[in-house]
């Protein structure tokens, strides 16, 4: 009856309407007072899950990513895309997953990915005659590499929702194959689907214009380096690497590209601490439900179902995998990395299953249910930018789901994808 009082009061407010960090603390707070714990158990708990050193570098990198977005970025990173593909049939689409692979390591946020790369290149792809409904989902299907491929604040709040266990340096490095591998099968299924359709080949870019091309997408590019070279060479901690980036990211906009304006500046600092503020008051409240969770022993309890099913660590792989492609049809990526991962630890940890590969495994799982119906936020943003019903675009998503699915499945089943870079450079 404990549990049903937790879970099915979340579960009756999310039906509600009511927004998630909300529905996880007041289903915090209905079941403390069902098994008689002080409700100043509770607060602490909330004070205490956004008390933490290594939760700035969220502010700091979704900053980051904000001021590169709106800065002009994007813009330069599809030129750089097409000097390498966009000459090539189907070059458009293919310069919309790259450009989305590049930027993604900039703002970490599918969102940002497609709101930035889609309003440039939708409508190019549908002026050059590709349909707006494939050019949408190009956009928001690339978009999700962005997740997985460092700066991911999504690997910080997974770190969180493990109990700090596992070292955000870790995560960021295990994120590169997987992204790139996503990324590939995008583009092996655009080559595809271009031929087999006649999509238009793309102008090639003139030689003369490479160097400058190159030149100013470096600029925003060297953020990628501050970040990881900064953590790997071990100058910076990932919340101090944000905070450089973001400096360097402020100064490049502001005094390189200069497309931005300075009286704009506080419309985006407004805009980041809205986010900043749901992310944290969302962290604060799912410690709260986590606790009340461990106090029932549904961690447990769930170990032991799924082991009744099997111990088999693939069965139970492919088990999880189909639970969070359900589940994450319904609720955003971050409440179900804080909700889901202490769940799984036990059981994960009972099978041997690296906690690193596993959460390459729900970062990418859950970003796909970003794009799927019927809350899916990236998919919103993409189809109010491709000018298309969610209808339209969720027809024609079912080849891409395909691929990405099939990505999904390598990075179960091949933990190396996630573990052999973090081993190479010593980090595991």
């Amino acid at each position: 009856m404990d549990v049903l009082v937790l879970l099915g009061s979340f579960a009756v407010l999310c039906a509600l309407g009511l927004p998630v960090a909300y529905a996880l603390g007041l289903s915090a707070i209905a079941a403390a007072l069902w098994i008689d714990i002080p409700l100043e158990a509770v607060m602490l708990k909330i004070s205490d899950g956004t008390d933490d050193f290594a939760l700035l570098a969220i502010p700091f990198f979704v900053l980051a990513g904000a001021i590169m977005a709106e800065g002009g970025m994007a813009m330069r990173l599809i030129n750089l895309a097409r000097v390498f593909v966009g000459f090539i049939r189907g070059g458009l689409a293919l310069v919309n997953v790259l450009a989305s692979t590049l930027f993604g390591c900039i703002s970490g946020s599918s969102v940002a990915d497609t709101a930035s790369i889609g309003s440039v290149m939708i409508p190019q792809m549908a002026k050059a005659g590709y349909p707006r409904v494939f050019a949408t989902n190009v956009t928001i299907c690339g978009s999700v590499q962005a997740l997985l491929i460092p700066p991911s604040h999504n690997a910080v709040i997974y770190s969180l929702a493990a109990g700090g266990t596992i070292s955000v340096a870790k995560l960021f490095i295990a994120g590169i194959f997987p992204g790139l591998l996503f990324g590939l099968s995008l583009i092996a299924l655009v080559l595809w689907t271009a031929h087999r359709r006649g999509y238009p080949k793309g102008e090639p870019i003139a030689l003369r214009e490479v160097p400058r091309i190159v030149v100013e997408a470096l600029w925003g590019l060297v953020t990628v380096v501050i970040i990881m070279g900064g953590i790997l060479s071990g100058v910076f901690t990932p919340t101090e690497s944000a905070a450089v980036a973001c400096v360097y990211a402020f100064l490049v906009t502001l005094f390189v590209y200069r497309d931005y304006k300075w009286r704009e500046l506080p419309r985006l600092v407004h805009r980041v601490v809205k986010t900043v503020a749901m992310v944290m008051m969302l962290i604060g409240f799912s410690v709260a439900f986590g606790y009340m969770m461990a106090i029932m022993q549904i961690p447990a309890k769930m170990t032991a179902f799924f082991l009744s099913i099997s111990d088999n660590k693939y069965v139970f792989l492919l088990l999880v995998n189909i639970l969070l492609l359900v589940l994450g049809t319904f609720m955003d990526l971050a409440p179900m990395l804080l909700i889901c991962t202490p769940i799984f630890m036990p059981v994960i940890a009972q099978l041997g299953i690296d906690p690193v590969h596993f959460g390459m495994i729900m970062i990418l799982n859950l970003g796909i249910g970003l794009i799927t119906p019927p809350v899916g936020p990236t998919l919103f943003v993409g189809c109010a930018i491709g000018k298309v019903t969610m209808e339209q675009v969720s027809r024609e998503l079912w080849p891409f789901y395909g691929a990405m699915c099939l990505a999904l499945l390598l990075v179960t089943y091949i933990p190396a994808l996630s573990l052999w870079l973090p081993k190479v450079f010593g980090t595991l």
